[in-house]
């Protein structure tokens, strides 16, 4: 099945651009032409985009790496976080902190700080505090949740970014570059492709095709995903037929053959017949032999 057809692409709007004169000359590779006073995207060369951008992303999940969704627009942050959470991948849809990459382990103090907020919530601490200490607690977990809940579970800096808008995301773009960690990013005929590694061209701006590319992306991250389970299963199918094999070639026990019945010789069975005969003579002999009361039986006249 194809990543993502002409059609899908048509009806999201991807192929319209920013106006003329907002446009940068380093995105004139991807214009196909202008239409009144707005630039159209050439989507042939976007669609080839968007397949090299997933298998990059296919092949980095697969790897044991996870992917960072950034989005921090208003158009963007609710398919940013729908479709990460759906792929259960991070994300960061509210606002980019300085240092999240380069500075990792700062930011890992502030989510253990989250993480005993919660866990204060939970198991009864707040019971203990003032009113004023529970709502001033509540209002940093709160801005805390807002700004690192996306990754709140990330143990480690993420294989590779995908970013909706580079020139809002600018410090992200930059940190990634720092730290050597390949970005997929949607850019718009006013942005810069330079320096971004998987440049897809499109409409960043549209709330539809914002949708579409990070669908696209979650899409590959679900297919690495299902790849790995697959493996896993067919390891497991490899090793019960080892199993298998190893049963049958073992010897079977005495007590798991089966008795076969023609064994036995039909003078064997008629002895058996002779034995139950002489068995119910002995028994109808002891039966005689009772003691029978006669005065019992006939009556006293006799």
């Amino acid at each position: 099945m194809a990543v993502v057809t002409m059609k899908s692409l048509l009806e999201s709007g991807v192929h319209f651009g920013h106006q003329v004169k907002r446009w940068d000359p380093r995105m004139k590779k991807y214009i196909f032409a202008e239409r009144n006073g707005i630039h159209i995207i050439d989507l042939q060369k976007t669609i080839q985009a968007i397949k090299d951008a997933y298998e990059v992303v296919r092949k980095t999940v697969a790897s044991g790496k996870t992917v960072l969704f950034v989005g921090t627009k208003k158009q963007a942050q609710q398919a940013i976080q729908k479709e990460a959470e759906r792929c259960g991948m991070f994300h960061v849809n509210n606002r980019w902190l300085g240092g999240m990459l380069t500075n990792f382990v700062t930011i890992k103090k502030s989510l253990l700080r989250l993480k005993k907020l919660e866990k204060m919530e939970v198991d009864g601490t707040f019971e203990n505090l003032t009113k004023k200490e529970i709502s001033s607690l509540g209002k940093e977990r709160a801005k805390l949740q807002k700004n690192l809940g996306g990754i709140k579970e990330m143990k480690e800096t993420p294989g590779i970014l995908f970013i909706i808008d580079t020139r809002k995301e600018a410090i992200a773009v930059a940190e990634a570059q720092r730290m050597g960690i390949p970005i997929v990013a949607v850019v718009d005929t006013n942005c810069n492709p330079d320096g971004i590694d998987y440049p897809i061209p499109g409409n960043d701006d549209a709330i539809r095709a914002i949708t579409l590319f990070t669908q696209i992306v979650a899409n590959a991250v679900i297919e690495a995903d299902n790849e790995a389970g697959l493996k896993i299963i067919e390891t497991l199918g490899d090793e019960d037929e080892d199993m298998a094999e190893v049963m049958t070639d073992a010897s079977i026990r005495e007590e798991d053959k089966e008795i076969d019945i023609t064994q036995y010789t039909s003078e064997e069975v008629k002895a058996d017949e002779v034995k139950t005969g002489e068995e119910a003579v002995t028994e109808t002999e002891e039966e005689d032999q009772l003691p029978v009361d006669v005065d019992k039986v006939y009556g006293e006249d006799v």
